[in-house]
């Protein structure tokens, strides 16, 4: 990934990847291996895609302290209190941003979320290491997101062997039809289609309905980013998506569980 003389990353995705590597170096160096593998095995991983699965549109309600585009979304960010809304309103899933340097996410969130709530979990990172994928599970998430776009074929194909050895499931973010091609090919049985473009922010809401023609039926595909109003979600439904995973709206919504009710109504 480029990056330029003054050490500032030529776009966003690659600044975001950079500063998760940065703070996974700092983690890693904190926990001695016998103890982490003891957490690893002490999580026994709930049914992420089972949960997405159920009639009609569901929901992955996320969690995200602030945004790089969007500044500060909560100045009492409290990850408990929103798990508590988000599963009264009948979420299927929990996404927790645990990036900290763009997201104000720490891996520590998922833990309190777990303890708040028995949804299936989602940590929402930059991962590019099969460190970050056991520390999930150690902290008491079921699945992992992988970005197409911050991972090489190698490396993608090999972290969703490693979320498979590890008992957790693999989120596959694309954001066009090659990227989508990729993620099958490595063998993804969950594509997450990100509509905003993470390089310049535009957002298309057409692309999930581009995506599922590509994708076939037994693979679960999860529209993401956009998604604001009912209408938003049902033309999501329309287009093929299994599951919307929605954040801002939830996170500016003065009644999360009521929103997610709207937006996940048959």
């Amino acid at each position: 990934m480029g990056q330029n003389l003054a050490g500032v990353t030529d776009d966003l995705l690659e600044r975001l990847v950079l500063e998760a590597r940065q703070d996974l170096q700092r983690r890693r160096h904190l926990l001695g291996s016998d103890q982490f593998e003891l957490a690893v095995a002490a999580y026994s991983p709930k049914d992420f895609i089972g949960a997405l699965r159920r009639p009609g549109l569901t929901v992955i309600a996320e969690m995200k302290q602030r945004t790089p585009s969007m500044g500060v979304l909560s100045d009492d960010y409290r990850p408990a209190e929103i798990a508590h809304a988000y599963a009264d309103g009948g979420a299927a899933a929990i996404s927790v941003l645990t990036h900290m340097a763009g997201f104000g996410g720490r891996p520590e969130h998922i833990r309190a979320v777990r303890a708040a709530t028995e949804l299936p979990i989602l940590r929402k990172d930059f991962v590019t290491d099969p460190f970050e994928v056991a520390e999930a599970r150690a902290c008491g998430a079921d699945a992992v997101l992988l970005i197409v776009g911050a991972l090489d074929r190698t490396q993608l194909k090999d972290l969703i062997a490693v979320a498979r050895s590890r008992g957790v499931a693999a989120l596959v973010e694309v954001h066009d039809e090659a990227e989508s091609q990729a993620a099958l090919e490595a063998g993804a049985q969950a594509v997450g289609v990100n509509h905003r473009n993470l390089r310049d922010f535009t957002v298309d809401l057409g692309l999930t309905e581009r995506v599922r023609a590509l994708v076939p039926k037994e693979i679960v595909l999860v529209a993401e980013s956009g998604i604001h109003t009912a209408e938003d979600a049902r033309r999501m439904r329309e287009a093929g998506a299994d599951a919307i995973l929605v954040g801002e709206a939830l996170m500016r919504s003065p009644d999360p569980s009521a929103t997610i009710r709207e937006l996940s109504s048959r």
